[in-house]
């Protein structure tokens, strides 16, 4: 569908066998002339990972858990495709010249040191691992400045962001303000959500997403998360941001100015779309993408979260005030309670316990290194995996 007349984009996607790797590859599946794939990566599906080789023929592949190595080889060994694995390949592979832009659609903290990795070697980044900033905001917008590298934003309300803010001068943004569906949960009693399982928090009503951004979806915590995330995209400070509930997920976010004028970007609630504007960018790219019509959408509503139910939002913003190492903490204790929820430990609004736990306990640091965000990465997911072990798993149990 893309204009033959610009140049083929050669792309290394982390995470290809994930949500968003998936419809990456379907928007590079789509564009043949605009986007090639040079490096494809997964964890642990490597049967995926085969089956993507096998189809885009990138130069290397790399397969995350060191135990299937052997059979990604022996299944590529015809192709010429160079195969790699483990965490050090992972990150090794983005100092490959054939890259020009890197889509990091990695899970949870994974996604950090590739994206740093990537950006020391000058690659643009397309973003769809937010935990990236949320982690170390400080650390990677310093260092893409320092190497002149773009940080092009995936998620649908980032992305919503950013074209709202095409063409307008820095400083002219009075407030943005993040949509949210208010995800499975929405209207829901404390009561009500004491009980319920895994399989209703990862039943999305708008977005097919992965299990763990479905379950921050429904706690919450996925907007606390793009909060943070966006205070470093676009250099906002707590109080410019906001949430609203839009249950209709059309309105994907918006940009109030310094006028009084707001803009808003709308769309059906596909992530192909930032995606293949993220890929594109600077132009914007044709598409067969279905199309919105207003008359299938006749009532956009909008309602105030509810932040002392959804107590992760406020959590969120917390950190984000306190700076530091508090992102950190908030994201390691998040993605330690969400494992331990998904494997049916601890019940749903416990997860929001694991995470205030880990935030008065683990050791404050005002102005972390590198070194302390691995740190304290560590300490918060040990202090929140005894918490869970010794504390709620007991209190379930009686």
């Amino acid at each position: 569908m893309g204009s033959t007349s610009l140049p083929k984009k050669r792309v290394a996607l982390l995470g290809s066998t994930g949500s968003i790797g998936l419809q990456t590859l379907d928007v590079i599946r789509t564009n043949p002339e605009l986007f090639e794939v040079e490096v494809l990566t997964a964890q642990n599906n490597c049967d995926m990972l085969i089956t993507q080789a096998f189809e885009f023929h990138p130069n290397a592949v790399v397969i995350g858990n060191q135990a299937c190595y052997r059979k990604v080889c022996a299944a590529l060994e015809s192709e010429q495709i160079k195969v790699y694995s483990g965490e050090d390949s992972l990150t090794q592979v983005m100092e490959m010249e054939s890259i020009d832009i890197v889509i990091s659609a990695l899970v949870g903290y994974a996604g950090l040191r590739p994206t740093l990795r990537a950006i020391e070697y000058g690659k643009n980044i397309a973003l769809a691992n937010k935990e990236t900033l949320v982690i170390a905001g400080d650390l990677v917008t310093e260092k893409a400045r320092s190497m002149n590298v773009s940080l092009l934003p995936v998620d649908s309300e980032h992305s919503a962001i950013f074209q709202c803010l095409i063409g307008e001068k820095p400083g002219s943004v009075e407030k943005i303000f993040l949509t949210a569906s208010g995800g499975p949960f929405r209207g829901k009693s404390r009561e009500y959500l004491q009980t319920v399982s895994r399989e209703e928090a990862l039943n999305h009503p708008n977005w097919k997403m992965g299990k763990k951004i479905s379950i921050d979806s429904a706690s919450m915590m996925n907007k606390g998360l793009e909060v943070i995330e966006a205070r470093w995209l676009f250099d906002l400070k707590p109080e410019q941001i906001d949430v609203i509930i839009h249950p209709q997920s059309v309105i994907h976010s918006l940009v109030q100015f310094i006028d009084g004028s707001i803009k808003a970007q709308m769309g059906l609630p596909d992530m192909r779309l930032p995606i293949l504007y993220a890929l594109g960018f600077p132009e914007r790219l044709p598409s067969a993408l279905p199309r919105f019509s207003f008359l299938d959408h006749p009532k956009l509503t909008f309602e105030p979260p509810d932040k002392e139910l959804f107590r992760n939002l406020g959590l969120a913003y917390e950190a984000l005030e306190a700076g530091g190492n508090m992102p950190c903490i908030l994201n390691a204790a998040n993605e330690a309670a969400v494992f331990a929820f998904l494997n049916e430990k601890i019940k749903f609004l416990e997860m929001t316990d694991v995470i205030e736990h880990c935030m008065q306990t683990v050791s404050f640091i005002s102005r972390p290194s590198y070194d302390d965000y691995v740190e304290t990465h560590r300490d918060s997911v040990k202090y929140a995996e005894e918490f869970i072990v010794n504390t709620l798993i007991p209190k379930k149990k009686n």
